[in-house]
């Protein structure tokens, strides 16, 4: 399958994140809900810790992604939201510990709010994936 990642000249161009993607036609694409910081039995793990809940939000991600056959790199979009008063610098070492030296990342928004559905949330990772 050959999906196109855009980064124009004149353009940022960031590791961490792809400007745009086109996905081939007749591309099947997988929806990934909101991944919070909560382990197998839906308790929060590690209140008050966002590097902890990042991790476990992509170790939740990941599970998704495998059990569709697929993996980070088939990443195509990424929307972060996260209390407004978290260390980002913590969130996104946790995200690049995992993202490691691939190419190709996926396209990236990310918000700001005062609070998410539980107030223990710091963070919530939504994504889409295009699968072979």
């Amino acid at each position: 399958m050959a999906i196109e990642h855009l980064n124009p000249q004149g353009m940022y161009q960031s590791p961490i994140f792809s400007q745009g993607i086109v996905l081939p036609a007749n591309s099947r694409i997988l929806l990934i809900g909101g991944q919070n910081g909560v382990n197998a039995k839906g308790a929060v793990v590690a209140k008050g810790d966002v590097a902890k809940q990042t991790e476990q939000a992509l170790s939740n991600l990941q599970q998704v992604l495998k059990a569709a056959g697929a993996g980070l790199e088939d990443l195509v979009k990424v929307t972060i939201v996260m209390q407004q008063d978290i260390d980002l610098n913590a969130a996104f070492g946790a995200w690049m510990a995992v993202w490691g030296k691939r190419t190709n990342p996926p396209t990236v928004s990310a918000f700001r709010v005062p609070n998410l559905s539980n107030p223990d949330f710091l963070i919530e990772i939504e994504a889409m994936a295009a699968l072979a």
